[in-house]
């Protein structure tokens, strides 16, 4: 649904229709609009002034034609694990093989980590992907410090490591493969359905206590999905990767995430029962969280394809939030606070119970923590 005519919703949700790229132009994308990132000294914004149609040409400018082609470029990090000491987050180390995602989910609360890179949290952000081929080595060397100590990676924390490129370039795969030869546990949530490809590692370390998987799922609503994450894998895709990876012998849970009010929290019950159905043993939830430059996405979003609901959203988000768009505060921040918050995550709750969603995940193994042999390594004798 296009709305980029004069419209008083575009004001009430602070949307401004004349930084929406062109809809042609962006076919397949998230985003709307590619504003420059809050660190730029100058802001760039293409825009159509109509001489091209004055003149017969059809074409829409230069700049517009190529904002949705997807551009590859190396990271060449030397460090691969992230650390984090947020109390409100159960991990304190990740790895994430990408920076910027192709599944291009419009609600995506990690898009302003690429206005460090001096890109926009819009579409380059789904569309300027940096790849780091050298982590699976890098990870091999921090994990032989001597100074290491083994405790679960989560990955996908940030960005997936799933996305669609994921299949061209297996920088997964290598990590994975460098976690399963030290026998080092791991964490991963994803969307993507390309998961199942490792089923063949992940499958021996689920076994052992050594990983765990989180399929994230916002919809069963096939074009609910397709509109808010366009380049995920479908909700069918992901319900047949639960079953896979359960199998499989891989402990799998869900995410609920995020819970949008008066757009898809309408589903917990449903996608609960589907997800328990597939072979899920747990549940967890998270509602929707709009830091910096989200807002205004996500805004773009409901301008254009939610604008009979859109003032109610905002005011439910709101009302979750203190009053503000997004509260930061740890503890609040991936729940919300008040009346709507609490009616979430009591319906969450009562679902889990209700279809046995409520498996306990204990720790994983990090007993088992090796540093393997390498070629030309002597035998120890003492």
């Amino acid at each position: 649904m296009e709305n980029h005519g004069e419209n008083p919703l575009s004001e009430s949700l602070s949307v401004d229709p004349s930084a929406l790229v062109p809809a042609e132009t962006r076919r397949g994308r998230g985003a709307a609009s590619n504003r420059s990132g809050r660190f730029e000294r100058e802001r760039r914004e293409a825009a159509d002034d109509g001489w091209r149609q004055s003149h017969g040409m059809e074409e829409a400018p230069a700049s517009f034609q190529t904002s949705a082609k997807t551009e590859v470029m190396i990271d060449a990090s030397r460090s691969v694990i992230a650390r984090n000491a947020s109390p409100d987050i159960p991990f304190d180390r990740s790895i994430n093989p990408y920076r910027g995602c192709e599944h291009g989910c419009v609600y995506c609360f990690a898009r302003p980590t690429h206005a460090y890179l001096g890109l926009s949290p819009g579409l380059d952000f789904e569309t300027k992907i940096l790849l780091k081929p050298n982590a699976p080595s890098a990870l091999a060397k921090e994990l032989a410090r001597k100074s290491y100590e083994c405790r679960p990676i989560a990955i996908g924390t940030n960005t997936d490591p799933y996305q669609p490129l994921e299949k061209t370039y297996r920088v997964m795969r290598g990590v994975l493969e460098a976690l399963a030869a030290h026998n080092h546990p791991v964490t991963i949530v994803t969307k993507g359905a390309l998961i199942t490809r490792d089923l063949d590692i992940l499958g021996p370390m689920g076994r052992r206590g050594l990983a765990r998987v989180a399929l994230s799922v916002t919809s069963l609503d096939h074009r609910l999905s397709r509109s808010m994450e366009p380049r995920a894998s479908s909700p069918a895709r992901r319900l047949e990767a639960i079953k896979a990876l359960s199998r499989a012998g891989v402990p799998t849970g869900v995410m609920l995430a995020p819970i949008i009010p008066a757009i898809n929290d309408h589903e917990i019950e449903r996608i609960a029962e589907a997800v328990a159905a597939a072979g899920a043993v747990s549940l967890s939830h998270i509602t929707l969280r709009l830091p910096l430059e989200v807002k205004e996405l996500f805004r773009e979003w409901l301008y254009e394809t939610r604008p009979d609901r859109a003032k109610r959203v905002m005011g439910l988000v709101r009302e979750m939030h203190g009053g503000k768009d997004y509260d930061p505060e740890w503890g609040a921040r991936l729940r919300g606070t008040g009346v709507y918050a609490d009616l979430i995550a009591t319906r969450v709750e009562a679902a889990r119970k209700r279809h046995g969603l409520t498996a306990e995940h204990g720790d994983l193994r990090t007993d088992l923590f090796r540093i393997p042999p390498r070629a030309g390594d002597q035998l120890e004798l003492f």
